[in-house]
């Protein structure tokens, strides 16, 4: 038995199936965020308000994941997908008679937010663990490639398509073309057959319980130092990258008018794009770890430049830079961990490793605001604890410039953590050390039984 027996030409057929569909879903989804961000800031005039949205929306990554991958991997994963698309068109349903009946609240649209990322940490795991049953191991990078493709594609799009229909029918009409989107979606889930992979006597016989089953996904990472340290090297870089998250567009505000910043929003859209692009033709280096790691010293170097006198061109190129190697950072590790865990595991692996490797992202986000605003933005303002120091010659003085402080901070922060990464044997020679794992489904286990009761 090879270790991509379990591929076929139908099996990739049906990952692009399932692609498609997810693609139209997300750029419905994100139609929706961006139309309900800007109804939230027109409502409230208030950042801080805004912010919370982005809040409501990370917390059920972190602290409902793990339970979300015991179930994957207890129900067959088209179901559990299809389960998210569903719980996702029920939360935009009930915005919309909220908001035809007028009487949508601010609270309502947090609760709306944090339910609908409560159904995609279901999405996720199962996805990701349909991939590895669908795509041949050694194209997991070019898919991973793909996937990542589809997030790109919303975050350029939406918008520049949800500001337009915004502005012309109204919020009415973005949420209903998003559930439009999520019915799709469904649609092409009950079109396909998603292979499950052998399950394990042991796993078959003892049937654990939910928390049994997150303690063995906790288990299989710990067992394993170099995926460990792979998944809190993540969660290094996502807390100095989410503390950035809320903060590029106050940057590029204080340096320019809206319509400005948004052709620079595209631009650092774009980068995205072309990565995914890039990614999906070539699937990666072979030794994906330094594609994880280099990436990152990559987009902490290009924060530096942030250090040079500030304008929006030089942010938008930055951006462009930055976000082009992204999609190599996130498909490398990936295509990894894909590769090094048994598919039946995946589910709750994939779950526990996001909730670790995420935990950071909420402290990151009520950490950045405080920072910026009452250290690092005045000490640059005329008069500020370094206006007249070495650190403001350097980096100026004025409006943005402590801002842009915190930024080359960030950045010099992950050329350090990337440093020790690299120091650890452990992690960089991962690959090498953990064997790929044999992926056989149900039936071919089965049929392979039968031949040998036969024999």
């Amino acid at each position: 038995m090879t270790e991509n027996a379990v591929q076929s030409p139908q099996n990739m057929r049906t990952f692009y199936t399932i692609w498609i569909g997810q693609l139209v879903s997300l750029l419905g989804s994100a139609l929706t965020g961006f139309a309900l961000g800007v109804h939230v800031y027109q409502t409230t005039g208030s950042a801080t308000s805004f912010a919370m949205t982005i809040l409501a929306f990370t917390l059920p990554a972190v602290f409902f994941s793990p339970v979300a991958g015991a179930l994957v991997d207890r129900f067959p994963r088209r179901w559990m997908m299809i389960f998210s698309d569903a719980g996702a068109a029920l939360t935009t349903v009930l915005v919309l008679v909220l908001l035809l009946a007028d009487n949508l609240q601010l609270w309502h649209i947090y609760a709306a937010t944090f339910v609908a990322a409560l159904f995609s940490t279901f999405q996720w795991p199962a996805y990701s663990a349909a991939t590895t049953m669908l795509v041949p191991q050694e194209q997991l990078g070019r898919a991973s490639g793909m996937v990542q493709m589809a997030d790109a594609v919303a975050q350029l799009l939406s918008p520049a398509i949800a500001g337009a229909i915004f502005v012309s029918f109204g919020l009415e009409s973005v949420i209903f073309i998003d559930l439009v989107t999520c019915l799709f979606a469904i649609g092409t889930l009950l079109l396909v057959r998603i292979p499950e992979p052998q399950r394990t006597d042991e796993e078959a016989a003892s049937r654990p319980s939910i928390l049994t089953s997150i303690r063995l996904g906790l288990e299989f990472i710990r067992n394993r130092p170099g995926l460990f340290q792979l998944m809190m090297y993540f969660a290094g870089i996502n807390l100095l990258f989410g503390m950035l998250q809320p903060l590029w567009t106050p940057l590029m505000l204080s340096l320019g008018e809206p319509d400005q910043v948004g052709v620079v929003a595209s631009m650092v859209g774009a980068g995205m794009l072309v990565g995914t692009l890039v990614m999906s033709a070539w699937g990666g280096p072979k030794r994906r770890v330094f594609g994880v790691i280099g990436s990152a010293i990559w987009m902490g170097v290009m924060l530096l430049f942030l250090l040079l006198p500030a304008s929006l061109m030089l942010i938008g190129v930055m951006g462009f830079l930055s976000m082009l190697v992204l999609p190599i950072m996130n498909g490398s590790s990936q295509a990894l961990w894909q590769s090094k865990t048994e598919p039946d595991l995946q589910g709750r692996v994939f779950a526990v490793r996001r909730m670790l490797g995420q935990f950071t992202v909420p402290v990151a986000i009520l950490l950045a605001g405080p920072l910026v605003d009452q250290v690092f933005g005045p000490s640059l303002l005329p008069g500020g604890l370094l206006a007249d120091t070495l650190v403001g010659d350097l980096v100026g003085v004025g409006p943005g410039r402590g801002l842009a402080l915190f930024f080359a901070v960030i950045g010099t922060l992950t050329l350090l953590i990337s440093a020790i990464a690299l120091g650890s044997r452990r992690l960089v020679n991962v690959q090498e050390e953990l064997p790929n794992v044999v992926i056989r489904t149900q039936d071919e286990a089965a049929a392979a039984k039968e031949a040998l009761g036969e024999a």
